[in-house]
């Protein structure tokens, strides 16, 4: 699966199965998390992968009950350190960076789920102080959020998306009038790829049959 089919085919998933996640899957996603980028390289995030039952139970009340999240087999809590960011970036990268640094972490882990067969689901709602019991966070450390892990038991429709049209100026802000059309979204790269492979395979096809009329005719 390429890296846009994962992105298309990513859903927040709250319905998974009892199969067990092999542990070098999750390693694959922690790695994905890991490369993410943020500000000055700092890698100011903490990842806490959990899979006892009792702690995910724990951690499903500590997001206000959300009880779907202890049929994933796996939780990723994303922790930062805001204290570190601000040495280097004052109050910007207090408020900002350090978020900004997990929820690219985030998205890179979703979407290397969604690559390797697995469902997720990014949470933000929670208590963070009784996350922070649970997990006996150091004082200095937050949680960012909390990702559900698991084979997915559901196949949910991608619900609505503004148009890129919508979405996107060009040059300066409100200016759409020189946008490239994109009446095709994300499929346009699907069909210029198909299309070429099947312009091969044609131009294959060709060959052979030219071949097989050549030993026919000689």
């Amino acid at each position: 699966m390429d890296v846009f089919e994962a992105i298309h085919k990513r859903r927040s998933i709250r319905k998974y199965t009892d199969q067990p996640v092999e542990w070098d899957k999750v390693v694959h996603i922690l790695e994905a998390g890991r490369l993410a980028p943020n500000a000055g390289n700092l890698c100011n995030f903490k990842f806490v992968a959990v899979r006892e039952d009792a702690i995910r139970k724990l951690m499903a009340k500590a997001c206000y009950n959300q009880e779907w999240m202890e049929q994933a087999p796996i939780h990723i809590m994303v922790c930062t350190e805001p204290d570190k960011s601000k040495r280097f970036y004052g109050l910007r990268g207090e408020r900002f960076y350090v978020i900004q640094d997990c929820a690219a972490a985030a998205e890179n882990m979703l979407i290397a789920a969604t690559a390797l067969g697995l469902g997720s689901c990014w949470v933000s709602a929670f208590d963070e102080e009784r996350l922070r019991r649970i997990h006996n966070l150091p004082e200095q450390v937050i949680v960012q959020m909390v990702i559900t892990i698991g084979y997915p038991a559901e196949e949910p429709e991608m619900p609505p998306k503004n148009t890129l049209e919508w979405l996107t100026f060009v040059e300066r802000w409100g200016q759409k009038k020189n946008l490239p059309p994109s009446t095709m979204g994300w499929w346009s790269v699907r069909l210029e790829r198909g299309l070429k492979e099947g312009e091969k395979g044609i131009r294959k096809l060709i060959q052979k049959l030219l071949e097989n009329w050549k030993k026919k005719k000689g």
